[in-house]
Protein backbone atom coordinates (compact mmCIF):
# COMPACT_ATOMS: atom_id res chain seq x y z
CA UNK A 1 0.00 0.00 0.00
CA UNK A 2 1.11 3.42 -0.68
CA UNK A 3 1.67 5.95 2.05
CA UNK A 4 -0.40 8.55 2.88
CA UNK A 5 1.32 11.01 0.44
CA UNK A 6 1.55 8.43 -2.42
CA UNK A 7 -2.39 8.37 -2.06
CA UNK A 8 -2.68 12.27 -2.10
CA UNK A 9 -0.12 12.89 -5.26
CA UNK A 10 -2.43 10.19 -6.64
CA UNK A 11 -5.64 12.14 -5.65
CA UNK A 12 -4.01 15.77 -7.17
CA UNK A 13 -3.25 14.38 -10.55
CA UNK A 14 -6.69 12.18 -10.82
CA UNK A 15 -8.75 15.22 -9.20
CA UNK A 16 -6.59 17.46 -11.43
CA UNK A 17 -7.63 15.41 -14.66
CA UNK A 18 -11.37 15.21 -13.49
CA UNK A 19 -11.50 19.31 -13.30
CA UNK A 20 -10.27 19.05 -16.68
CA UNK A 21 -12.64 16.56 -17.95
CA UNK A 22 -15.30 18.32 -16.53
CA UNK A 23 -14.47 22.10 -18.11
CA UNK A 24 -14.60 20.03 -21.22
CA UNK A 25 -18.12 18.66 -20.73
CA UNK A 26 -19.42 21.93 -20.00
CA UNK A 27 -19.83 22.76 -23.37
CA UNK A 28 -22.22 19.53 -24.24
CA UNK A 29 -24.25 20.74 -21.15
CA UNK A 30 -24.82 24.14 -22.10
CA UNK A 31 -24.39 24.68 -25.50
CA UNK A 32 -25.75 20.93 -26.77
CA UNK A 33 -27.84 20.46 -24.29
CA UNK A 34 -26.32 16.74 -23.80
CA UNK A 35 -26.33 16.86 -20.00
CA UNK A 36 -25.57 12.85 -19.31
CA UNK A 37 -21.54 13.39 -19.58
CA UNK A 38 -21.41 16.42 -17.89
CA UNK A 39 -23.42 14.60 -14.46
CA UNK A 40 -20.97 11.67 -14.43
CA UNK A 41 -17.68 13.53 -14.76
CA UNK A 42 -19.57 15.93 -12.04
CA UNK A 43 -20.13 13.14 -9.74
CA UNK A 44 -17.04 11.62 -10.08
CA UNK A 45 -14.96 15.27 -9.67
CA UNK A 46 -17.29 15.64 -6.79
CA UNK A 47 -15.83 12.78 -4.76
CA UNK A 48 -12.57 13.17 -5.70
CA UNK A 49 -12.60 16.60 -4.61
CA UNK A 50 -13.87 15.34 -1.35
CA UNK A 51 -11.29 12.85 -1.38
CA UNK A 52 -8.31 15.02 -2.37
CA UNK A 53 -9.31 18.07 0.74
CA UNK A 54 -9.51 15.11 3.23
CA UNK A 55 -6.07 13.36 2.46
CA UNK A 56 -4.75 17.17 1.95
CA UNK A 57 -5.89 17.64 5.95
CA UNK A 58 -4.52 13.80 7.18
CA UNK A 59 -1.02 14.17 5.21
CA UNK A 60 -0.54 17.85 6.54
CA UNK A 61 -1.38 16.56 10.37
CA UNK A 62 1.06 13.89 9.80
CA UNK A 63 3.86 15.72 8.34
CA UNK A 64 3.69 18.50 9.93
CA UNK A 65 2.90 21.10 7.50
CA UNK A 66 2.12 24.94 8.22
CA UNK A 67 -0.92 26.38 8.01
CA UNK A 68 -0.03 28.52 4.27
CA UNK A 69 1.18 25.25 2.74
CA UNK A 70 -2.04 22.86 3.59
CA UNK A 71 -4.06 25.73 2.49
CA UNK A 72 -1.85 26.42 -0.34
CA UNK A 73 -3.18 22.59 -1.49
CA UNK A 74 -6.82 23.06 -0.67
CA UNK A 75 -6.55 26.24 -2.64
CA UNK A 76 -5.12 23.83 -5.55
CA UNK A 77 -8.59 21.88 -5.76
CA UNK A 78 -10.30 25.37 -6.94
CA UNK A 79 -7.86 26.18 -9.63
CA UNK A 80 -7.75 24.53 -13.46
CA UNK A 81 -3.87 22.87 -13.15
CA UNK A 82 -3.14 23.76 -9.74
CA UNK A 83 -3.18 20.19 -8.01
CA UNK A 84 -0.39 19.16 -10.89
CA UNK A 85 1.64 22.21 -9.96
CA UNK A 86 1.51 21.58 -6.54
CA UNK A 87 2.15 17.86 -6.93
CA UNK A 88 5.51 18.99 -8.67
CA UNK A 89 6.52 21.91 -6.57
CA UNK A 90 5.36 20.49 -3.25
CA UNK A 91 4.27 17.15 -3.15
CA UNK A 92 7.05 15.40 -4.84
CA UNK A 93 9.53 17.17 -2.72
CA UNK A 94 8.01 15.96 0.13
CA UNK A 95 10.06 13.30 1.99
CA UNK A 96 8.23 10.17 2.81
CA UNK A 97 7.80 9.26 6.23
CA UNK A 98 7.27 5.92 7.53
CA UNK A 99 4.16 4.91 7.80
Amino acid sequence: MKTKLGQLRILAITEGISYLLLALTMPLKYMYEIGMPNKIVGMIHGILFILYCIWILIVAKKYSWSIGKALAGLLASLLPFATFVFDAKVLKKEKTQPE
